[in-house]
């Protein structure tokens, strides 16, 4: 619902820029709730989800969007960069890539530290083809970092397809070079994610050092407002994706478990518009 109504905000000029999250929805929640609240999170772009699961108001969330005068961040990031200090989340970067050398610096103050703390970074498919994320990659991989590194494959670099960006048959192969447990799992699958990233946390908080998770999912939307996917992309495919969108499959799965009921979720989304 933020996506769609900030978006709707920017179209109106209310609002300077916005890049949304639907259809990695399952990617962002179920990572960051595998999680503790004294982990850190270094997000890439789509990760707010990620800030808000772990505590960051919403209020702060739209007065950085709108800056104004409630913005933590009092106007020093551009639009849609929050971050929030009481949920240890860490303002993203529009320099592709550049926060997994940062999550390493955190990663290996917690080692440091040994308090069994773990950091969380993101990265999409397109920047692994940055040399941010080789660096990031390799002193991760040889000083056993408590890092957990998380590439949302949502297929596009903005324009440029995956076919079009690397050789590698998965974006997980990558972390097996440089020595890291990698793995891939249904991006759009809240329960894989979670299940997956769990176990790769559990890993780094017990010594086990850093792991890399690829979370094959699909941008439904614009990389940003500033892009037209239709000047690049076959929408037909984005509409086969829409059909196993992840806020769907989660409402089958919570119906099929009696979990929620259709009365219930009429009366959630009443809820959450308002």
């Amino acid at each position: 619902v933020m996506d769609e109504r900030l978006l709707a905000l920017q179209r109106q000029g209310r609002i300077g820029f916005y890049g949304e999250a639907r259809g990695q929805e399952a990617s962002v929640i179920g990572s960051a709730a595998a999680t503790r609240p004294d982990d850190w999170i270094l997000p890439a772009l789509r990760e707010a989800g990620a800030g808000i699961f772990r505590g960051m108001p919403l209020s702060a969330y739209i007065a950085q969007i709108f800056g104004t005068g409630d913005d933590p961040c009092k106007g020093r990031q551009m639009p849609c960069h929050p971050g929030w200090r009481g949920a240890n989340y860490v303002p993203m970067s529009s320099c592709i890539a550049t926060q997994l050398p940062h999550a390493v610096g955190v990663a290996w103050a917690m080692k440091i530290e040994g308090k069994g703390r773990v950091c969380l970074g993101y990265i999409g498919d397109g920047g692994t083809s940055e040399e941010d994320f080789h660096v990031a990659m390799n002193f991760a991989g040889v000083y056993q970092l408590p890092l957990v590194i998380v590439c949302q494959n949502n297929q596009w670099a903005i324009s440029t397809p995956q076919r079009r960006q690397t050789a590698a048959e998965t974006i997980a192969l990558k972390g097996l070079g440089y020595g890291l447990p990698s793995f891939r799992c249904d991006g759009n699958d809240v329960l894989a994610v979670y299940t997956t990233v769990a176990a790769a946390v559990a890993r780094a908080r017990a010594g086990g050092g850093a792991s890399f998770v690829e979370t094959l999912t699909y941008r439904m939307g614009a990389h940003s407002s500033s892009d037209d996917p239709t000047r690049y992309r076959d929408e037909g495919i984005t509409e086969a994706w829409k059909q196993k969108d992840p806020l769907l499959r989660m409402r089958r799965y919570l119906e099929h478990k009696r979990l929620l009921d259709p009365a219930r979720d009429a009366e959630l989304a009443v809820e959450i518009e308002a």
